[in-house]
């Protein structure tokens, strides 16, 4: 494990006049700041309703979020620990703000919003819950295309209630890079140049 110095100092060494002035080098410790500081920033944003009015705060957040990218640009984002339920923190996604904020129009309230992804069987779910028994979520086939990026195609989308279930058609298809990746967040940059915080959910969603 690598050991960080304090700012500014490194090891006194004999025959030297004075200590010379270096930064800390891990990467570790570094992404672990720089992940402390996009979640601080995303955390009163209620999931990027309130980033929408207010463009300063959006540029600090994708600041933020290209530090964090630059940290992580050579690791693997991919593999088996993509495989997960993530949970929404924070988004740029329009059309997943507007459901989140609209929702009482239809006499019910947003819960969860999810992305569940399974690398080894090759798909996604996009979910929105409407507790106590609705949901909406959208299937996708996905393939890995490069160390961070995946590609992916709906194949198709479902609106359920407690009784009921609305099937409905597919919609498009596209990649996302996960520009980070650890064991409690991902953060998502996709085609569109939308971004995505999640976190790792306490459970895990079937449908």
């Amino acid at each position: 494990m690598a050991t960080c110095l304090p700012f500014g100092t490194i090891p006194f060494k004999p025959h030297s006049p004075r200590p010379a002035k270096i930064t800390c080098s891990s990467t570790t410790a570094q992404s672990q700041l720089a992940k402390q500081h996009l979640l601080s920033l995303i955390s009163d944003q209620d999931r990027g309703l309130k980033t929408q009015n207010n463009p300063l705060k959006l540029t600090s957040i994708v600041s933020a979020i290209d530090d964090l990218a630059a940290l992580g640009k050579d690791s693997i984002t991919t593999g088996g620990s993509l495989s997960a339920t993530w949970r929404l923190l924070w988004t740029t996604e329009k059309e997943q703000l507007f459901i989140i904020q609209n929702a009482s129009l239809f006499g019910t309230l947003t819960g969860d919003v999810l992305q569940v992804i399974d690398v080894e069987q090759r798909v996604l779910n996009n979910v929105i819950t409407f507790p106590p028994d609705g949901v909406f979520f959208v299937r996708s086939d996905i393939a890995v295309a490069s160390k961070q990026r995946v590609n992916f195609k709906f194949t198709s989308a479902v609106l359920r209630g407690k009784n009921w279930e609305i099937p409905l058609p597919p919609f498009g298809q596209g990649w996302f890079d996960t520009v980070y990746l650890d064991d409690e967040i991902r953060v998502v940059k996709d085609i569109r140049g939308d971004y995505l915080v999640v976190d790792r959910a306490p459970y895990a969603w079937k449908e």
